[in-house]
């Protein structure tokens, strides 16, 4: 039995909004949850100073980003309109924080890149876009965001917002053409005042498309991995008593199908250990009986006792093949450097496994989109390294599986993040 893939236009969509330092993500934000009523009037005076609302404190809870007018961490917001409902991420624009913006996007369905109008010579047509605008549209691209809009903001800040807008979209069309990147849409706004946000402002900069929400009402939610064989990173382990009827007395192994789907009778190799069993009993998140796809929430009983425990994989047997070798595009996110021979630990699924860096092959120049010789990636580069790793682990292409293809690199010292690594 294959379960369907679901893509209406009415589930949730998980959008983030991402670009450089002070270019209005944080009040794009605010325009969405006020202007589709999302927020009380409560709210509302609480960011209102003498009569003038800041829409940006509406996402900018932490003190420290009140005080700084930055944002620091993701903020998540919730909103709903008649045609569907919106779980939106604030991602940081400054570069000490693009680890926040990573984290936000590998689990997002579309990114809206801002664009600052007033920080571009806007009356060249070969101007130069900021760099962190370009690294958030190649890191957004290699995390496979699906969808990629472009929102130029303050065009109601310039002289003449036709010309800019012409200008920056072609810089901006310019750029994803060489970087080989599907932008779905570019749209000219003002999150302050709100033009073409929630309601289109038809013709206003010489755009006659539709509004930023609409555009966000008609995108698909990223399918579930349901074509792949099937893989189930195990998180917890539940010890039932003889007399639990939904297990026969047997463990039951709960986690997140990560590909395909798990149904009783199907049978599976246990990674690292390589014993086989069967599954005898599927549980869904109330623990009904029923076969369980991909993305959804699953409780499996084999039909033998076999050692399994936290951080393990059940999978299809021969369908994925383990390997202590990963060649990977690493975004770097710590404050010290990658360099070839240090040693971290490495997360894939719940498995933890040290992996070391045999080398860096390469660095990618966000502004140039060249590939460089490196010897070190600097914080928030991005590179393609090399990692021999203590144990095998079964990994896919990121760019054919999110779940099998994303590993993420902890120091082994300070346990900060230090990276994240697609499997290539």
């Amino acid at each position: 039995m294959t379960t369907a893939i679901h893509t209406e236009h009415d589930a949730a969509l998980r959008f983030i909004t991402c670009g450089s330092v002070d270019d209005g993500k944080s009040t794009l934000i605010g325009r969405l949850l006020v202007d589709s009523r999302a927020v009380l009037q409560d709210q509302l005076a609480s960011v209102s100073k003498s009569g003038e609302t800041d829409l940006a404190l509406l996402t900018d809870g932490l003190s420290a980003e009140r005080e700084q007018g930055i944002t620091i961490d993701v903020a998540y917001r919730y909103f709903a309109t008649p045609a569907r409902k919106f779980i939106i991420g604030d991602a940081p624009g400054h570069e000490q924080y693009t680890r926040n913006m990573v984290t936000a996007a590998s689990s997002a369905d579309a990114a809206v890149v801002l664009v600052d109008a007033t920080k571009l010579k806007w009356q060249n047509p070969g101007l130069e876009l900021l760099p962190q605008t370009r690294r958030h549209t190649l890191l957004a691209n290699l995390l496979r965001v699906p969808t990629i809009v472009f929102a130029i903001n303050k065009l109601d800040a310039v002289d003449d917002a036709t010309v800019a807008f012409n200008n920056i979209r072609g810089a901006l069309e310019d750029f994803t053409e060489a970087a080989r990147i599907d932008a779905h849409a570019v749209v000219p706004i003002s999150a302050l005042k709100g033009y073409n946000v929630v309601e289109a402002k038809a013709g206003w900069a010489g755009y006659q498309g539709p509004s930023l929400l609409a555009l966000l009402e008609k995108l698909d939610v990223t399918p579930a991995e349901t074509t792949e064989a099937f893989a189930f990173p195990v998180q917890w382990v539940e010890k039932f008593s003889s007399s639990a009827d939904t297990s026969q007395g047997r463990r039951v192994f709960w986690g997140r199908v990560a590909t395909g789907e798990v149904q009783p009778g199907q049978e599976v190799t246990v990674l690292p250990g390589g014993q086989v069993a069967r599954v005898a009993q599927v549980l869904d998140h109330v623990r009904t009986s029923g076969p369980v796809a991909a993305r959804h929430s699953a409780g499996i009983v084999l039909d033998r006792e076999v050692d399994v425990s936290r951080g393990d994989w059940l999978l299809a047997p021969a369908a994925l093949t383990p390997s202590r070798e990963v060649s990977a595009t690493v975004a770097w996110l710590d404050d010290e450097p990658l360099v070839a021979g240090r040693v971290y630990w490495a997360l894939h699924g719940h498995r933890w496994v040290k992996a070391k860096v045999k080398r860096i092959v390469h660095k990618l120049d966000v502004n140039t989109l060249a590939e460089q010789d490196a010897n070190q990636l600097e914080p928030n580069g991005i590179g393609h390294v090399e990692l021999a790793l203590q144990e095998p682990l079964a990994t896919l292409p990121y760019a054919r599986s999110r779940a099998l293809g994303a590993l993420v690199l902890v120091d082994t010292a300070s346990h900060k993040t230090s990276g994240a690594a697609l499997v290539r």
